[in-house]
This record gives structure tokens, sequence and C-alpha cells, in this order.
């Protein structure tokens, strides 16, 4: 069973459209959604949880959230970054309007996960971190039993020692837990380390949905001296770097013998495949 399901998902605004996203988050997976700023990430998860109107289906393990979402929203958490608590809360003000809408909270549960995420319910918003914020977040979502969980830019502003312990405390919930994760980020290197599939948009469309290894397995990076070599013709996003020319190659392709390739990471596979894009829309106006 998908713990998360979503089909056709739509919603126009006057400057930008979200046209018929389909994807799904298999039971026990870590699925990354990736784009550029503005390509319909935030736009996807604020319609999957129904908080714009939007057309399409959701259905979390297998219940429809548009015929029952009180359920539905039960198995989910969302985890984002943006703190957005007044900052003189303290935690156990937090905690104290936030459990009453759950009947499955545990509050033993609770009190385990701010152990081992090192807070106190004496301390005010204002005085975490980034860092503790979304531990805090996290332990909220964990405690009312959510099997789903919704990231979105949960690591932003993380310095790299905090983004690795937090991907690090993900890939132990999905283990040791059996929870679901739609991670929403910019920085794709978390997603390297710990995704199983990868959803990309762009500019409101889906480019791709599927297993992380696949999307790496049809690129390779190619860099070349000439700009007139006759690989860099066939070259995907080209642009200049500091070693000459760089671009993205299916991996089947044939190569010149003076063109360096290496494997291509998620950030590569962006900007080159956005690129491409770009060059393609001036094309058109001109």
């Amino acid at each position: 069973m998908n713990a998360l399901e979503v089909k056709g998902l739509t919603k126009v605004y006057p400057e930008f459209t979200l046209d018929k996203i389909g994807f799904c988050v298999p039971q026990g997976h870590i699925v990354g959604l990736i784009g550029r700023n503005g390509a319909g990430k935030s736009t996807t998860i604020k319609g999957i949880l129904r908080l714009i109107a939007a057309e399409g289906a959701v259905s979390v393990f297998g219940k429809n959230m548009d015929e029952d979402e009180m359920a539905v929203k039960q198995m989910i958490g969302y985890v984002g970054g943006g703190f957005r608590y007044y900052p003189m809360n303290t935690l156990a003000a937090i905690r104290k309007a936030y459990a009453p809408f759950y009947p499955t909270w545990d509050q033993g549960k609770y009190e385990r996960l701010l152990a081992q995420f090192d807070l106190s319910e004496r301390k005010k918003v204002k005085e975490l971190s980034e860092g503790m914020k979304v531990k805090f977040a996290l332990a909220l979502a964990l405690s009312h039993g959510a099997k789903l969980l919704i990231m979105d830019e949960p690591t932003s502003g993380f310095d790299p020692l905090s983004r690795e312990e937090f991907c690090d405390i993900v890939l132990q919930l999905v283990r040791e837990e059996g929870v679901s994760v739609l991670f929403s980020t910019h920085i794709t290197s978390d997603l390297m380390r710990i995704a199983d599939d990868i959803v990309y948009l762009s500019q409101g469309r889906l480019l791709a949905a599927c297993p992380l290894k696949e999307l790496l397995g049809k690129y390779r990076l190619a860099r070349f001296s000439s700009i007139a070599d006759a690989t860099a013709a066939k070259a995907i996003g080209v642009k200049v770097v500091k070693e000459g020319y760089e671009g993205l190659l299916p991996r089947d392709m044939q190569i010149s013998t003076n063109v360096a390739v290496s494997d291509a990471t998620i950030d590569n596979i962006i900007v080159h495949l956005e690129r491409a894009n770009e060059e393609e829309r001036y094309a058109e106006f001109n």
C-alpha cells in the first residue's frame, strides 16, 4: 500500500498553474520533492493538506482526503522550516494547545522524544535554535501517531552538522517506526543521502517521479574544453565553468575521447535541465 497517492493535483493562479501533478509515496519510503524556487513544491504540499482549494484526488493509506479529512489528517505529521509560533510561548503552552486536537496523542512518547532531542518544555520559542524548533515540530507530529511525515524545507537555515543529524533522525524513524516521508527541499545533498525516490517539478509541471537511482542513472555530467566539440552540441543545458564548458549527457550516449565525464548529482540534473528549459522558452519568444 502507498502511504500517499496524489492524482491530478491542479491549482490555477493568475500567473502560475500547478498542472495535474500525480505521484505516490510508497510505504516506508523517503520521497524527495525537488525543483527550483517557484516550481510548485509548497503549492503541492498545501494542496495535499487541503490548506488551499485545489482539484485532484489525495489519499493517505488508502483513505480519501476529501471523504474523511479529519481522519486522514490524524495520520499526517507536518514538519516545516520557519517555525510559526509566538516567540514568547513556552513549549508547554504549545503542546497544551496542540494535543487536544489528536485523540491518539501519546504523552509518554512525547516526553521521551523531548528527552531524546534534549528539549525542555520550559523553553520559550525565542530561545530555540532553528534545529531545536524543527525537532520540536517533529516531536509534536510523532506524538499523535503520524505515519506519514510531510516536510517542507525542514533543514533551511541549518548548518551542515545539524542537517546531517536531522537526516539521521529521519532515517532512524523510517527504519525503526515504519514512517513514510515526503521531504521537500532545495538542499538536494540531503536527498542524495536518504531519499529512495524523487518527484521533480518545474514551472508547475511534473518532470519526473521515479526512484532516485533511476534519475541519477539517466545522465552523466560532461566537461569539455571547447564549445565546438561534437559532444557539446548534443549536451543538455551547456554552461561555462572554470574548466571550460559543462552539460548533461544521456548515460548511453557515445562521447568524444577528449570529454571528461562523471556521475551527475541531483543538483547537476536540476541546473542543466532548467537551463535547457529556459533556452527553449527564450527561443519560442524570439
